[in-house]
């Protein structure tokens, strides 16, 4: 039979001391249809979140990619296994010369992941402005394939280099951001399956990250991430409902972001779900903070170029530096805690981790008043 789909509450949560184990069980998950800001703050959301990324990658087990292929799209080829933190990821080199990739996984909350992410990709096609994967149905003609104890499914390889290998010209980063704006504004059409399963990555979970703070290297790293998750507490999560919320990517970084020769291009929707709309622009955003010489180091022109396609209300430029450093410390919050679970995978864990202490380092300068001004200065700069 196929594997058992998931959705947001735990019937059964996690308990607070399973979070630093590696062999915690898949949790017991009941039925919701909706998902606000404060349902997804919840206990049994949070445990369900953290209970997806405490497990060992399904890289791990056998890898059963070759049948796969042939069982469910009636093809074969090369196959080469790429990192990937939560699901097995292959690449697949078919006998024309051309590349996909394939993503399985044995989990039972794999189900609505892919489900998410196939439908995402789906309803993009066609949309102007970005480049995406295409989801390659398999030989019945669906968008993934569930068998008993596995599901998956096969994706276009978006040919072209990741942004974080690239110079971050001026000129690359607004371009980048009007590509993310459109990726938004094709998303806010797009009716996606499972936006609501339990996601680390959302911003309801924030407010109860600093539980991993023990995880954490140093004072210095310490002190700068628990200023930055008081002020979302205080600031931005009180107000955080207001601003328009829908389907988003949820991850766009310069792992995710492709340059290519048919523009920027944006991949790996396994962390999308129903949040803010600006959240893609404060995760975008806060990876690109790197110059100390600048209030918003060099996130501006990527801000900028979002800003020209997508309009930022009041509150949303108010509100955007605190959740770039929100960001910022949930990311290293959560990766500081998976390397402790997973030392082996540590490096590919962590990859993102300096970046974001050096940018929250850079952002901790500014108060409130302060990011606001420099957000509104980045938002009526012109093409640099």
């Amino acid at each position: 039979m196929p594997l058992r789909s998931t959705s947001p509450v735990l019937a059964q949560a996690v308990t607070r001391s399973q979070l630093s184990s590696p062999s915690i069980e898949t949790p017991v998950i009941a039925t919701v249809h909706h998902l606000s800001c404060a349902s997804a703050s919840t206990e049994t959301y949070f445990r369900a979140a953290a209970a997806v990324l405490a497990m060992h990658s399904d890289s791990s087990g056998p890898d059963m990619s070759a049948s796969l292929l042939k069982r469910h799209y009636g093809v074969t080829g090369s196959i080469a296994t790429l990192s990937s933190e939560v699901e097995r990821t292959v690449e697949v080199g078919i006998p024309d010369g051309g590349r996909c990739i394939l993503k399985t996984s044995t989990r039972p909350e794999a189900v609505d992941s892919f489900r998410f992410q196939t439908s995402a990709m789906a309803g993009l096609r066609g949309a102007a402005g970005f480049v995406a994967p295409a989801v390659l149905r398999t030989s019945s003609g669906a968008l993934m394939f569930e068998e008993e104890g596995i599901c998956g499914y096969m994706q276009t390889r978006i040919e072209g280099i990741p942004l974080h290998q690239v110079v971050p010209t001026p000129e690359l980063l607004f371009r980048t951001g009007r590509a993310l704006a459109r990726l938004d504004l094709a998303l806010a059409q797009v009716n996606v399956l499972a936006a609501h399963r339990p996601v680390l990555w959302h911003v309801g979970c924030w407010s109860r990250l600093m539980e991993l703070e023990q995880y954490l290297p140093s004072r210095s790293v310490a002190d700068s991430v628990r200023a930055a998750m008081a002020e979302y507490l205080e600031f931005v999560e009180p107000q955080i409902s207001n601003v328009v919320w829908q389907v988003t990517h949820n991850d766009p970084s310069p792992f995710n972001m492709i340059v290519t020769g048919q523009g920027l291009g944006f991949i790996d929707f396994g962390d999308g779900c129903w949040s803010p709309r600006i959240q893609d622009l404060a995760i975008a955003a806060s990876h690109l903070v790197s110059d100390s010489t600048l209030p918003l180091g060099g996130a501006e022109h990527l801000i900028a170029g979002y800003a020209s396609v997508i309009s930022l209300s009041e509150l949303e430029v108010r509100l955007l530096v605190g959740l770039m450093r929100a960001r910022q410390s949930a990311l290293i919050l959560v990766n500081y805690w998976r390397a402790h679970l997973f030392p082996a995978d540590a490096q590919y864990i962590k990859k993102n981790v300096a970046r974001a202490e050096h940018g929250l380092s850079i952002l901790a300068c500014l108060d409130v008043t302060s990011a606001e001004a420099t957000v509104l200065a980045a938002v009526s700069s012109s093409l640099p």
